[in-house]
């Protein structure tokens, strides 16, 4: 058994690493779903298809020292770079436990934090990948 804060999450954008986000969101594996009806009445076939990696979303909360730097940077390469997301499994101590996976695909967007004067939520910063595979370690 695990919870959800049992996770490290490591980002690497064009060859920097920017360190550990705090989420992870997307990264599902589907595929493209192909059927098939044979003559004669028989029963309907299941063909597979394609698979996909959905989009993966990292988020943090935005720290002036660690994330500033890095804004010119990160703003100039959405749809330009490669991304890696390397994903460990921390055992209850936080311990690296088991084997990481990795996600790899394109840099897309980059979100700076909202901004309201009304509001004293966590200010966040985030990045989104195109998936293009998840590669098991």
């Amino acid at each position: 058994m695990s919870r959800e804060d049992q996770f490290s999450v490591s980002v690497v954008v064009d060859g920097r690493s920017l360190g550990v986000f705090d989420r992870k969101e997307g990264g599902e594996v589907d595929s493209e779903e192909l059927k098939y009806r044979p003559g004669g009445m028989a029963p309907q076939q299941s063909l597979g298809g394609f698979q996909n990696v959905g989009n993966v979303t990292v988020s943090r909360l935005f720290d002036l020292s660690r994330d500033l730097p890095n804004v010119p940077f990160l703003s100039h390469r959405a749809g330009k770079s490669d991304m890696t997301i390397v994903v460990q499994h921390l055992d209850l101590d936080g311990n690296p436990f088991g084997k990481p996976y990795t996600y790899a695909g394109t840099f897309k967007q980059y979100t700076l934090p909202d901004h309201n004067s009304d509001s004293s939520d966590a200010a966040m910063v985030s990045l989104e990948m195109s998936s293009a595979r998840l590669i098991a370690i």
